[in-house]
């Protein structure tokens, strides 16, 4: 069994996490990494605390308390507009500062997103692809239906 850490952005802290809970249960996107005869259990699910994303110094160690092996950075940083510009120094500290590996992303990008997002300049500005693949990679089918 995997224990899992979720670490969203602070600016949907009211989201339910629907579409991340079903990633794990359906191993698509970042969670694709996991065999799916193997558990994966969520052990904490909290917000960055909002910009500059005070609860990163924090909620990992709870998270690995709880014993979290691996956490997760939310796709919501990553297609929400504009893309969480901490992003990598959030994983960054988290790996150094608790020895916890940092995958970026949760459930597959909605095509939707990855529609909008592609027409602007900051999608390949920022190099996100290289960060995201695993999240690019799904099907168009998949990321439709996380529409």
């Amino acid at each position: 069994m995997t224990k899992v850490g979720i670490i969203i952005c602070g600016r949907y802290q009211g989201c339910g996490g629907g579409k991340c809970f079903r990633s794990v249960r359906e191993r698509r996107g970042a969670f694709a990494r996991y065999p799916a005869d193997e558990a994966v259990e969520i052990v904490g699910y909290s917000t960055c605390g909002g910009c500059p994303g005070g609860n990163v110094e924090y909620v990992p160690e709870e998270m690995k308390r709880n014993g979290a092996e691996v956490l997760h950075l939310a796709t919501c940083l990553v297609v929400g507009y504009p893309p969480c510009p901490s992003i990598r120094q959030f994983k960054a500290y988290i790996e150094s500062a608790y020895g916890l590996p940092v995958v970026i992303g949760t459930h597959p990008i909605p095509q939707k997103y990855q529609d909008r997002h592609e027409t602007l300049s900051f999608w390949k500005d920022q190099d996100l692809h290289g960060l995201i693949q695993p999240l690019l990679d799904e099907a168009t089918e998949i990321k439709v239906a996380y529409n």
